[in-house]
């Protein structure tokens, strides 16, 4: 191993951190995006909830959040297997 090209993660900030994990996978940004979306959109309708429960509200919303993740990171592991074993061969022509 060269000592050279070993990267101290200590010394970065959380910017910078940041950026990295989402060049390393952007799937991720993307759903924790989608789970702020959800927590936002719940945020407004529980003024709105009508005779559901406050506790049956909140478990609506955290599986809708919840799924919203996992579909964001399923779609990213598909797309990340698809390039790597599906579409091997046309990159190398």
């Amino acid at each position: 191993m060269n000592p050279e090209k070993v990267f101290d993660y200590s010394d970065e900030s959380q910017a910078e951190r940041f950026a990295r994990k989402s060049k390393d996978s952007p799937f991720m940004i993307i759903g924790i995006i989608g789970l702020i979306g959800v927590c936002s959109y719940g945020a407004y309708q529980f003024k709105h909830r009508g005779k559901m429960s406050t506790s049956v509200f909140l478990m609506q919303l955290r599986v809708a959040a919840q799924g919203t993740v996992v579909a964001a990171l399923t779609v990213g592991i598909g797309y990340s297997m698809a390039q790597r074993y599906l579409l091997k061969d046309e990159k190398k022509q």
